[in-house]
C-alpha cells in the first residue's frame, strides 16, 4: 500500500487532499511546514509527495530541492493557488513529477498520483534489476580453503598488487577475479576479460594490444587492444598458461612499463591497469619445460591464490547445491525443489570432476527429470545419464526396464540436450498419469499452464 506525504500550510486543503487519497486506500500522512515536511522525508520512507509551493517557513521549490538531494527517486507533485506557466517550468526543471493547480480536479489529482506511483515503482524496479545484473555471485562455502580466499581477497582487493590465481577447470577461478576487482578501487572502472586459450596464438597480441590499419592483411581499420579496453579497471587474463612466446614477452613489457604498442604502430600507449591471471596449469613445469617465461611468471605471481577442486571440499556442496536449486528453478518460472539429506549424501560421494560447473549442470538436470524432493535415487540414476535406472536397495522386486541408451553426439549444445531431456520426462509422466494434465502439472509441481506450453512447445500428442 502506498505512503504519501502531504506538505501544506492550509488545513483545509491538507484534510480535502487526504479524505480524497484515504478513500483510494492510500497511507496518508500530513504537515504543514516544509523544515517538518523535511525531517518526516528523512526519517521515513514515502512513495510520494504532495507539495504546496507557497509556504511561510519554506518555499515548496526549497523543500523539493532537500527532498530530492535526501531521497533522488522520490516522486513529488507540486501543488499551487498562484499556479502560473513559468512555475511549473521551473518546478520541473527542479525534479518534480507533476504540478497541479489548486482546487485541485479530482480526476487529474488521482491519474497523476498513480501516474506518479507507477513511475516509482519503474524507477525501483529498474534499479533492483540492474543491480542483479551487474551483481557478482558469491563465492559459496564454509570450508577452510575457501574461507582462506575470502579473507585473501579482502586484504588483496584494495592494492594493485598482480594476482595469480591457479585451479582445475571449473573450479570458480573467474569469480575469484571478479571478487578481486569488485572489492578494488577499480570497481566502478570495467573489467575486461581474455580467454587466451581460445585465441589462435597469431591474433593474440592484436587482441591485448590492438593493432593499426593495414598492419596485416584482414586489418581493415584501426582496433583498440584489451590493454586499452581495460584502463583504469582489471585485465582478467585466464588461462594465461597457453598464451604464445611472442605475446608474452610483450605482455612482460607491457606490465614492466605500462606502456602498450599496437600491432603495426610506432607509438606508445600509457596504461594503467591491474592484471589478475588465471590458469589450470602448473607454471613452473611449464617453465622447466620452455614453455613460460619464469621472468613473467615472477610478474604475475606477487599473490598467489589456489582453488581447490570440488573433491576437496565436499562439505561445501550442500550449500552449493541448495543455491543452484534457488537459482535454476527460479530461471524456469517453477517453484525450487528440494534434495533429502540422502540425495546431499550421494551427490558428496560423486567424484566431481568437473568441479563446480559439473556439479551446477547435475543440479538442472535433476531439477528436470526428479520430482518434487530429489532423492539419492535421483541422484544415482542421472549422475550418468547414459547410466540405466535402478532401483534403491529394499524397494519392491517389480521389473524395472533399462533406460534406453542415448546417442549424445546427436546434440549440438547442451540447451538441445535439456530440450529433449525435457520433453522425454513430461512425456513420460503424461502417460504414467494417463494424460490426465491436471494431476500431471500437480505431480511435477508445475502450474497447469506451464504445462500446456510445454505440451504445445514439444508438439506432445497422446497416443504417439
Amino acid at each position: 500500500m502506498a505512503k504519501i506525504l502531504i506538505i501544506d500550510d492550509e488545513r483545509a486543503i491538507r484534510n480535502t487532499l487526504r479524505e480524497i487519497l484515504e478513500y483510494e486506500d492510500y497511507v496518508v500522512e500530513d504537515v504543514d511546514n516544509g523544515v517538518d515536511g523535511l525531517q518526516l522525508i528523512q526519517k521515513n520512507d514515502y512513495d510520494l509527495v504532495l507539495c504546496d509551493i507557497k509556504m511561510n517557513r519554506m518555499d515548496g521549490l526549497e523543500v523539493l530541492t532537500d527532498g530530492l538531494a535526501l531521497k533522488p527517486d522520490l516522486p513529488f507533485i507540486m501543488i499551487s493557488g498562484h499556479g502560473t506557466v513559468e512555475t511549473a517550468v521551473e518546478a520541473s526543471k527542479k525534479g518534480a513529477f507533476d504540478f497541479i493547480s489548486k482546487p485541485p480536479d479530482l480526476n487529474r489529482l488521482l491519474i497523476t498520483v498513480r501516474n506518479a506511483l507507477d513511475r516509482g515503482s519503474l524507477v525501483t524496479e529498474a534499479k533492483v534489476l540492474k543491480r542483479k545484473v551487474s551483481k557478482v555471485r558469491p563465492i559459496l562455502g564454509e570450508s577452510q580453503g575457501i574461507l582462506k580466499i575470502k579473507e585473501t581477497i579482502d586484504r588483496v582487493a584494495p592494492t594493485d598488487a598482480r594476482v595469480l590465481v591457479t585451479g582445475a577447470n571449473g573450479s570458480g577461478k573467474e569469480l575469484v577475479a571478479r571478487w578481486l576487482h569488485e572489492k578494488s578501487n577499480r570497481s566502478n572502472a570495467p573489467i575486461i576479460e581474455v580467454n587466451c586459450a581460445a585465441i589462435p596464438s597469431e591474433l593474440i597480441e592484436s587482441e591485448l594490444f590492438g593493432h593499426e590499419k593495414g598492419s596485416f592483411t584482414s586489418a581493415v581499420k584501426q582496433r583498440i587492444g584489451k590493454f586499452e579496453s581495460a584502463n583504469g579497471g582489471t585485465l582478467f587474463l585466464d588461462e594465461i598458461g597457453d598464451m604464445s612466446h611472442s605475446a608474452q614477452a610483450k605482455v612482460l613489457r607491457a606490465l614492466q612499463e605500462s606502456r602498450i604498442t599496437r600491432v603495426g604502430g610506432e607509438k606508445e600507449i600509457e596504461v594503467d591497469v591491474r592484471v589478475v591471471a588465471a590458469t589450470n596449469k602448473d607454471l613452473l613445469k611449464e617453465i622447466e619445460d620452455g614453455n613460460f617465461r619464469m621472468d613473467l611468471y615472477h610478474r604475475l605471481s606477487v599473490i598467489l591464490i589456489h582453488v581447490p577442486p570440488l573433491a576437496e571440499r565436499r562439505d561445501d556442496i550442500p550449500l552449493l547445491a541448495n543455491s543452484f536449486l534457488e537459482e535454476i528453478c527460479s530461471e524456469y518460472g517453477m517453484p525450487t525443489k528440494r534434495i533429502s539429506e540422502a540425495g546431499l549424501d550421494a551427490l558428496k560421494a560423486l567424484p566431481w570432476t568437473g568441479n563446480i560447473r559439473e556439479l551446477r549442470n547435475m543440479i538442472e538436470r535433476l531439477i528436470i527429470l526428479s520430482d518434487k524432493v530429489i532423492t539419492d535415487n535421483d541422484v544415482r540414476a542421472f549422475a550418468n545419464p547414459s547410466a540405466p535406472v535402478t532401483m534403491a536397495a529394499g524397494t519392491a522386486s517389480a521389473p524395472v526396464a533399462a533406460a534406453p541408451q542415448t546417442d549424445y553426439e546427436k546434440f549440438k549444445n547442451f540447451q538441445e540436450y535439456k530440450d529433449y531431456a525435457e520433453r522425454e520426462y513430461i512425456k513420460f509422466k503424461l502417460e504414467k498419469n494417463n494424460w490426465n494434465v491436471s494431476k500431471t502439472a500437480d505431480d511435477i509441481d508445475i502450474q497447469r499452464s506451464h504445462l500446456y506450453s510445454k505440451i504445445e512447445k514439444f508438439g506432445l500428442k497422446r497416443g504417439e
